[in-house]
């Protein structure tokens, strides 16, 4: 216990719901000592010296004098590799068997008594000791992993438990300049720096920071970017872990480099490893191919969304939704949490203060705001769906501990039971449960409160270790079924959703998940602190989890708990309006979230953000459909296109939405102006028309009233018109001697149609930009800026004349010239 957990301790004890949470937590301490024996005496095992190997399709098998090594490379230099015998499936985030083998990668001798993998686009190389190097096809190593090593119970008397398996430890080494990324969920990123990061997802019990650490989504997922080149590697391994991270060190002068490492501790589960190498794009574009495309979340969904724990009754809703109206300001979603619940319970309605809640959903459609439900796990012990789940299969719905009994916790409803949503079964009565959601009229869900939570004044507030899961036919206890439990809950609701609702694409995202999640929908920041940390851990999470895979997230903007002031409100609106889930919301005992809330100014400058939101939407679209055909987030690091500019890596207060903007939010009290990172290429400020070159460093105003936003030269963007419902199209003039070019991916509705893509090009014509289609046609309409710095509209050209460039410094100073034809349009 420490000291958080003690004061919590004794402040809870004085109150009926936390001596409930005291018995539980006593009870899973219980049910750990009867069904977790204690570990026993172990034996340390290394692989030993290379034996023996065999040729298999992709790779082949490496025998050791006490382990085995399989090494495979997929088509699209996708390699995996695992040891005892561990295969590719069954797996919760690979999808199906992984990809099929290269039948051109072939086993050959390497030197040192070594083999290796060739294959056209990585080589993966194993020593005779079982240390493993993923090599580019030149020979320079981007990752060394040395051989593992396994403790194992000692004698059968000393185990774990069945089906435990060893604990195992693997250490890497990378090149000294590369910086790590991902991790799931991680406040303190996105770049991680020296530390430990723990793998289990947790409720940090209270607003967090960027020093709080684990939080609700870890992955053994990690992106490593070097001069060398870029990889991400995946331990497929739900079990609890632990990662060590230090960062590299260049040699001074002739002086040697010391690598980087990262060292992985596991408590259990398979030793298997998948890693991607190549550019950014597309290694995450092999990323969604092994793990699943992300969900397209419906076109509503991206516009702006407003939440709160205490609207209290259905009026309420009602005057919060005509505030917008009365003031011109966009709304998409209300969201409802627990207190619309009956007593809490899920899938209950509060007849008294939400008399007609389908009515209310009505009213509310027919004005463009939808409802969407938050959704717990925890069931309240005896309530009509407890007693339903009770009736699931042979042995019920729920959790049970090692005697067989239901697993009992203390969740908002009082004492609950857990459905076990790794059982197939389960899976399938509960997402039927999603009618009665559907029937109340809500849009859309979120998922609460599912790391599992179960309220306990000390250790981790989560389910016992011992507790039991079917682990679809595999069994096992909460060890390995914690970090995906949310994962099987998001996969329950989203194929409900889908059979219930087969026409309609779900609007689902989950404050838990793991690797694969981003097939059932997104995530959120969950309860961020408010204040200035908070503000700068929300961009964080959204940049980390991009680069695991998980395109759609956003931040409770304006923090969870407490009561922002208006600077920090509005810069935390300013950013959320550039993020896929642009949504507002806070706790029962917060300050308010509406924009009129914080005076009049506030209110101004917040319409003119939410407009621009609103004008931004076809853009935010096309780059969910290209997330689900590509798997690139929508947001994404500044070094996206250009991993090896070192400054670029380190740069963690801008990013690239798109392909064509580059947001600059303020992070600081106070502040007016702000340093902007550029990359390489020209860039215009979007509210000046001012064109920069990069790379290089400029100094831009940040008034209270807008953030610094740069267009790239060449780019495309789709956006909606003066009328607010036509798409048109805004090009940005390239640079003299430049192409350029963008896409559009319109709404095909509230289904699973992909959407046509439509591509455009832009180009100089003597002195005019044009913009083109496809079949090379005129595009007539079209709005292009950065030409003479003022904005234009023309039928698909405008004339130009002399261009004014500021060029950036890298020291930050500015020079001007006039231009050539040296500047860089996009890529």
């Amino acid at each position: 216990m420490n000291g958080r957990d003690l004061m919590r301790a004794v402040t809870e004890i004085g109150t009926e719901r936390g001596r409930r949470a005291w018995r539980s937590a006593l009870r899973h301490r219980r049910a750990d000592a009867v069904g977790l024996p204690r570990r026993g005496p172990e034996r340390a095992r290394v692989p030993g010296m290379l034996t023996g190997t065999e040729p298999t399709p992709g790779g082949g098998l490496l025998r050791f004098a006490r382990s085995e090594l399989l090494v495979r490379v997929a088509a699209g230099g996708v390699v995996f590799w695992s040891w005892d015998g561990a295969g590719a499936a069954p797996s919760y985030a690979v999808v199906g068997e992984g990809p099929e083998p290269d039948p051109r990668a072939v086993l050959e001798p390497d030197t040192g008594g070594g083999w290796r993998v060739v294959s056209e686009r990585v080589t993966v190389a194993v020593s005779r000791h079982g240390a493993v190097e993923v090599r580019t096809p030149g020979g320079v190593v981007l990752r060394r992993e040395l051989p593992p090593r396994w403790w194992e119970p000692a004698g059968a008397e000393g185990g774990e438990g069945a089906g435990a398996g060893a604990r195992w430890a693997v250490r890497a080494e990378v090149p000294a300049d590369a910086r790590f990324f991902g991790l799931g969920g991680r406040a303190a990123g996105p770049r991680l720096r020296d530390g430990v990061y723990r793998l289990w997802n947790t409720d940090p019990k209270g607003g967090f920071g960027p020093g709080d650490d684990p939080l609700y989504i870890t992955m053994p997922v990690q992106m490593v970017v070097a001069d060398a080149g870029t990889h991400l590697v995946f331990h497929d391994d739900p079990w609890e872990g632990r990662v060590v991270i230090r960062e590299g060190e260049e040699g001074a002068g002739s002086g040697p480099d010391r690598p980087g490492t990262c060292e992985l501790r596991m408590d259990g589960g398979p030793l298997r490893c998948w890693v991607l190498v190549g550019t950014p794009a597309r290694i995450l574009q092999g990323w969604s191919a092994l793990t699943g495309s992300p969900a397209v979340p419906p076109a509503w969904a991206l516009g702006y969304q407003h939440a709160r724990w205490g609207f209290g009754s259905a009026e309420e809703v009602r005057r919060v939704v005509s505030g917008y109206r009365a003031r011109g300001l966009a709304l998409s979603a209300v969201h409802l949490d627990i207190d619309h619940y009956a007593q809490h319970r899920v899938f209950t309605v509060d007849g008294e203060r939400f008399p007609d809640l389908p009515g209310l959903a009505r009213e509310l459609r027919e004005q463009g705001v939808r409802l969407v439900s938050i959704v717990d796990p925890a069931v309240k012990v005896g309530d009509p769906v407890h007693a339903a789940g009770r009736a699931v299969g042979p042995a019920g719905a729920f959790v049970r501990d090692a005697r067989g009994e239901e697993v009992r916790g203390e969740v908002w409803p009082g004492e609950c039971a857990y459905p076990d949503f790794t059982d197939p079964a389960v899976r399938e009565w509960w997402g039927g449960l999603y009618a009665e959601r559907l029937a109340q009229g809500f849009s859309g869900v979120w998922h609460d409160m599912n790391e599992p939570v179960s309220f306990a004044p000390f250790g981790d507030a989560t389910l016992p270790r011992s507790a039991r899961h079917a682990m679809d036919g595999a069994g096992g206890d909460h060890r390995s079924a914690h970090n995906v439990y949310a994962l099987g809950m998001a996969r329950a609701g989203w194929e409900g959703l889908v059979r219930l609702r087969p026409a309609e694409r779900p609007f689902l995202f989950s404050r838990s998940g793991w690797a694969g999640m981003q097939r059932y929908g997104g995530t959120w920041s969950g309860d961020v602190e408010t204040g200035w940390e908070g503000l700068r851990a929300s961009l964080a999470l959204v940049l980390g989890l991009g680069l695991c895979g998980v395109p759609y997230s956003g931040p409770d903007v304006g923090g969870f708990g407490g009561s922002p002031s208006p600077e920090l409100y509005l810069r935390w609106l300013q950013l959320g309006a550039y993020l896929p889930l642009f949504r507002t919301h806070s706790a029962i005992w917060a300050g308010r979230r509406e924009p009129w809330e914080f005076g009049p100014e506030v209110e101004r400058h917040a319409g003119v953000v939410l407009a621009e939101r609103e004008r931004l939407r076809p853009y935010f679209l096309t780059l969910a459909q290209l997330a689900r055909r590509t798997g690139a987030p929508y947001v994404r690091p500044l070094w996206w296109g250009a991993p090896e500019d070192r400054a670029l890596r380190d740069c963690e207060d801008a990013f690239l939405l798109g392909d064509a903007l580059l947001v600059a939010p303020v992070l600081e009290p106070g502040a007016d102006r702000r340093a902007v990172r550029l990359p390489r290429g020209r860039w215009y400020d979007t509210a000046t028309g001012t064109a920069y070159e990069g790379p290089g460093q400029i100094l831009l105003d940040a008034p209270p009233g807008r953030i610094p936003v740069l267009a790239r030269a060449g780019s495309v963007l789709p956006v909606r018109g003066p009328e607010g419902e036509a798409v048109t199209l805004e090009a940005w003039a390239p640079a003299r001697g430049r192409t350029g070019g963008g896409v559009l991916i319109r709404d095909p509705g509230p289904g699973f149609d992909p959407g046509e893509v439509e591509r455009y090009a832009v180009r100089w014509v003597g002195d005019a930009v044009v913009v083109e289609g496809e079949g090379g046609g005129q595009v007539e309409g079209v709005v292009v800026r950065g030409v003479g710095g003022v904005s234009a509209v023309g039928a698909g050209g405008v004339g130009g004349g002399a261009e004014v460039v500021a060029r950036a410094d890298s020291a930050g100073a500015l020079g001007y010239g006039p231009d050539s034809v040296d500047g860089v349009g996009p890529a």
